[in-house]
């Protein structure tokens, strides 16, 4: 599945829910679902520098597609990064830097975040997109 049709899945299963409580409500619930990391990848150089909340991001490259793992120490940041692994996981680097993450206006995630927490999301996009972009190098310089 493309990062494209991931991104269309998620806004079908947002625009089932009414209200903004319910929206976060299964932000929270994917969260819960996000699998649990080992400790000892929880070191201080994983965490995403401009959270407000800790979150460490793991990424690794196998076969050629990017697999992340994340975790967090708040419950709706922890379903935010769930929402951007569910979309970006398993993806080429070139996908991953190439892809536009228009899901994330359009379920509305950006405006009914609070200031801090919207700066949290930017900060995700672009650690995975990093993390992309030195995958995408060391498979040229291969």
């Amino acid at each position: 599945m493309s990062i494209r049709e991931r991104q269309e899945e998620l806004i079908e299963e947002f625009a089932m829910f009414d209200d903004w409580m319910d929206k976060y409500e299964y932000i929270i619930s994917l969260g819960k679902e996000l699998p649990l990391i080992d400790e000892s990848k929880k070191e201080d150089e994983k965490l995403i520098k401009g959270c407000q909340s800790r979150v460490w991001l793991n990424a690794e490259l196998k076969e050629g597609k990017v697999f992340f793992t994340a975790d967090s120490d708040a419950i709706i940041t922890k379903g935010i990064i769930s929402l951007m692994i569910r979309v970006l996981n398993e993806s080429s680097p070139e996908e991953i830097i190439n892809e536009e993450l228009y899901f994330i206006d359009k379920i509305g995630l950006k405006e009914h975040l609070s200031p801090t927490r919207s700066n949290g999301l930017v900060s995700m996009v672009k650690q995975m997109k990093l993390y992309a972009l030195a995958f995408q190098t060391q498979l040229k310089n291969g």
